[in-house]
């Protein structure tokens, strides 16, 4: 079992693993020995999410969730499969985590007077500089 929050757990049994090559620098040793994992876990069909949870996590996850549904983490950063796996779902129970979290509601706030000002009076500065700039056109007697 994966704990996410106080509420939320899924069994391991809804995630889904595929070991591959993994790539960059080893040698011999990288080239014989699938040591990347693949986390696959199906949002859309989990049993232990709520219809809201699931709404939340593809509008917030939307870019690493696939068409059919499946969320995709990969990890490959240790030599071995075991650590490799448990990073992954260390990073999978992350994400959930920060994903199904509530934001903390946006505080309005207001532009002080004095940037206001201070704003003003460059546009002001600036105009008098083009002005300053302009040729002047004698007047007809």
């Amino acid at each position: 079992m994966i704990e996410i929050t106080d509420s939320i757990v899924i069994p391991k049994d809804e995630l889904k693993f595929s070991a591959t090559r993994s790539s960059g620098p080893g040698g011999q040793h990288v080239n014989k020995v699938n040591t990347r994992i693949t986390l696959w876990f199906d949002v859309g069909d989990s049993p232990s999410l709520m219809p809201d949870q699931k709404e939340r996590l593809f509008s917030r996850l939307k870019t690493r969730i696939s068409k059919d549904n499946r969320l995709r983490i990969v990890s490959q950063r240790h030599r071995s499969q075991a650590a490799n796996r448990e990073a992954a779902m260390e990073k999978f129970a992350d994400l959930l985590r920060t994903a199904l979290t509530d934001l903390p509601p946006r505080k309005q706030t207001k532009i002080p007077k004095k940037a206001v000002q201070r704003r003003i009076d460059g546009k002001k500065h600036i105009a008098i500089k083009k002005r300053t700039r302009a040729k002047v056109v004698p007047e007809k007697e």
